[in-house]
């Protein structure tokens, strides 16, 4: 078990180029090393036959410094030689015996040359140097001592050239040597570079060559070439890889045609979704009636599905009941049986109490239970649910008399479509319940209206009308005749107040812009109240939306009636800038009024108060200035970040 690891790690391809390279330095170091160790020693060889050689020449004016000794001339500088020499020669001897690693300086290593050196040295030691000594410290040296002493002095001399004889051969040997390891380093290094090359030719270029060929004939779609796997390193795990590829290749290549068929088909019944979801989302964004918008819904769901019949049923939640809307392809006695049903009967009532979608297979229900659906033939009948912002609305069924298997995607397609037309008939509802809105709103304001023009004509007619009926019992002709013209008056402004609200409850924006309908209404208050207006409008700007539009037009409208009813002006001026904020302004020249007058008021000045609440529906705010005898400008101001663009 230990093994088997180190085996693995062996054998993949880093371990073992980087194991080979290894190897192939320390052997090269080796060598080198080798090498380098010769010369260090030929180099310590070398200096030593130098000073060993010295020794010669020591010995040589040795023995000239004690033969002058002869001459009384020279005795004192030769003794004074002699014993200088003497210095040296144990110096040299020293320097041999000890050697000196720095220079590099010291005697080879060998059993003959370390004899010679011990023989020279003792010879020196014990003979030559004592009688050297003796000799110069005489005050006179005979003729036959001086022989005797040159005698002993060459054969010294002879004993020293033997031992460099010695240091020489043994340099000789040792060159020899470096030769020959410098020799086998050349060896080595041509030797381990074709090696290195056969090494990386079968490890990497090799595999990767027959890697290349499988390739290019796997371009060629030749999907049963095969690599041989004799290898248990990376390059065998990426020829087990390519085979493994191959395999799956020339798998997927035969059954190609299949594959292609089949995700054709999946595609296209997907698009087949995709196309019934935005079919189906767009008929639903169509403006129509609920009966019709399910009815398609409906028809579009049994031509996809080809279901037999089916029906979208709409949820009373105050009374329980699901009352059927549409129905397709369904028997008139199952209509009439289901057309109200209680939540909680039947099938299709449970599974909308448990609000859960259902597929019933009918085949295994007990026909004793005698339902409807059995009576009719259906094999399948499936339940599904209309939801709108979590909301519960009510269910849709598909009916078949064949029995269908509805899919995990068929049922997710149904409840995405069940979304929508839930969506789709709540906004129809909050459509409803806006129009709804308008209109009371409308009406509060239309009732605002008349009782700030009509009721209040109607109210003065009624009071000359009592004060007639009193004259008229008490024959005072002379008083009738003064309550009939104002009688007459307050018809004609009666009359004049129902034209003017009649015109303008029947207002509507014409296709042109704000602008020219806004000239428009100028134009016809000009007409009818003989009172010259103008209008001065920025000709640019975001447009509004058209409800906001008309309101605004509701604004002039209504201040160009005050004006004609209360200013008693001569001219009225519109001022419209549309830039960063909207300000509209409608200022005239009449007699004004006293603010105090329109604060106790408040509320109750109905013409005022209507205004405000439409300025208030486009998010604006409406201001009155007037001072008696300045006349009087109605403001509205919308800013930037309140404003909606069309």
């Amino acid at each position: 078990m230990v093994g088997a690891p180190a085996h693995a790690a062996w054998n993949r391809l880093s371990t073992k180029v980087v194991g080979s390279l290894l190897a192939f330095l320390m052997v090269a170091l080796t060598v080198i090393g080798a090498t380098l160790y010769l010369s260090w020693q030929l180099e310590g060889s070398g200096a030593a036959i130098n000073v060993t050689g010295s020794l010669r020449m020591h010995s040589l004016r040795l023995e000239l410094a004690v033969a002058g000794t002869a001459d009384p001339a020279r005795r004192d500088a030769a003794r004074a030689d002699g014993a200088s020499q003497l210095v040296r020669i144990d110096a040299v001897l020293e320097t041999l015996r000890v050697g000196d690693p720095q220079r590099p300086l010291f005697l080879p290593p060998s059993a003959i040359i370390r004899r010679g050196f011990e023989h020279v040295a003792g010879r020196w030691h014990s003979d030559l140097r004592p009688a050297a000594a003796a000799l110069l410290a005489q005050p006179a040296i005979a003729s036959p001592q001086a022989r005797a002493f040159q005698a002993q002095a060459d054969s010294f001399v002879r004993d020293v050239s033997g031992l460099v004889e010695a240091i020489e051969r043994d340099s000789e040997n040792r060159t020899f040597w470096l030769r020959g390891s410098q020799l086998m380093l050349l060896a080595f290094a041509v030797g381990g570079t074709v090696c290195i090359v056969y090494l990386l030719f079968n490890l990497i270029i090799a595999p990767v060559a027959s890697l290349e060929a499988g390739m290019a004939r796997m371009r060629e779609r030749d999907f049963a070439v095969r690599l041989p796997v004799d290898r248990r390193d990376e390059f065998g795990q990426l020829a087990y890889g390519f085979n493994q590829m191959a395999d799956r290749l020339q798998g997927v290549y035969a059954n190609l045609e299949q594959l292609v068929d089949s995700k054709t088909a999946a595609l296209a019944a997907q698009n087949r979704e995709l196309a019934l979801l935005y079919d189906s989302a767009a008929f639903l964004q169509k403006p129509q009636r609920a009966e019709a918008m399910c009815d398609g819904f409906l028809q579009r769901l049994t031509d996809y599905f080809g279901a037999d019949g089916g029906s979208v049923r709409v949820l009373d939640p105050e009374k329980g009941n699901l009352h059927m809307m549409v129905h397709r392809g369904l028997p008139a006695p199952l209509v009439e049986a289901e057309r109200c049903m209680k939540v909680g009967e039947c099938l299709c009532g449970e599974a909308v109490e448990k609000k859960i979608m259902v597929v019933h297979d009918m085949r295994r229900i007990d026909r004793d239970v005698q339902l409807q659906c059995h009576r009719e033939g259906f094999a399948t009948v499936s339940v599904f649910h209309l939801y709108a912002q979590g909301q519960y609305l009510g269910m849709f069924n598909l009916h078949f008399r064949r029995h269908r298997e509805l899919g995990s995607a068929d049922k997710s397609l149904l409840e995405t479509l069940g979304q929508l037309l839930g969506t789709a008939i709540e906004n129809l509802r909050l459509g409803a319940r806006e129009r709804e809105m308008a209109i009371s709103e409308e009406r509060n304001l239309v009732a605002q209206g008349l009782h700030d023009s009509i009721a209040q004509g109607l109210n003065f007619l009624n009071l000359q009308v009592q004060m007639l009926e009193d004259s008229v019992r008490r024959q005072q002709y002379g008083d009738v005749s003064g309550i009939v013209p104002l009688l007459r008056a307050g018809v004609q402004e009666s009359y004049e107040d129902v034209r003017e609200l009649l015109l303008n409850f029947r207002t509507r924006l014409a296709e042109e812009s704000l602008l020219a309908t806004l000239q428009s209404a100028l134009g016809k208050f000009e007409r009818q109240a003989g009172i010259a207006a103008t209008l001065d409008a920025d000709p640019d700007g975001a447009p509004f939306p058209r409800e906001h539009q008309l309101q605004l037009l509701f604004i002039v409208q209504e201040a160009l009636s005050n004006v004609r009813k209360h200013a008693g002006a001569g001219h009225v001026q519109v001022v419209l800038r549309d830039r960063d904020d909207f300000t509209l302004a409608i200022a005239d020249d009449g007699g004004g009024f006293d603010m105090a007058d329109l604060e106790r008021k408040g509320d109750s000045h109905v013409g005022i108060h209507i205004m405000r609440e439409r300025a208030q529906r486009v998010g604006a705010t409406l201001d009155v200035r007037s001072a008696p005898g300045a006349g009087t400008t109605v403001t509205l101001h919308l800013p930037r970040e309140r404003r909606l663009a069309a």
